[in-house]
């Protein structure tokens, strides 16, 4: 991979608002990572806040975290309800949202039985791997 490219991927990367990148490419992977301001980041182009930490994380819950970076959907289609809102009670295995990468969808599931506390992301946001998606109680 050439330094130009790895320029165009750093330049996507800032205005996508992806922390990390991993490319493979004729058996050479590199791996990209961006370092995030404490407060969340900002869209240079836009001029606004993403992704800000507004508030501490509930403690009494547990936090489901996107595997990949994508894009998050709250519902299968734009005209359906949401998978699950705030004080759904889901059953391990329920689907709770959809995201989105490099056009396949990746549906994210419950990994126990409970309540939704919170939704932390929302409908057709850009979410980082790691990222908290939703806290169960």
């Amino acid at each position: 991979m050439k330094i130009n490219e790895l320029r165009e991927l750093a330049g996507l990367m800032e205005e996508c608002g992806i922390s990390e990148l991993e490319v493979t490419e004729d058996g050479r992977t590199v791996k990209l990572k961006r370092q995030e301001p404490a407060c969340g980041r900002t869209d240079a182009s836009a001029g606004e806040k993403r992704n800000p930490i507004t508030e501490p994380r509930r403690k009494d819950g547990t936090e489901v975290t996107a595997p990949l970076v994508g894009v998050f959907y709250a519902s299968p289609s734009p005209d359906a309800k949401p998978f699950v809102t705030v004080g759904s009670h889901v059953r391990r295995g329920d689907v709770l949202c959809i995201v989105e990468a490099m056009k396949l969808m990746n549906e994210i599931t419950a990994e126990r039985d409970g309540t939704v506390l919170e939704v932390c992301a929302e409908n057709g946001q850009v979410v980082d791997f790691g990222q908290t998606l939703f806290v169960l109680g």
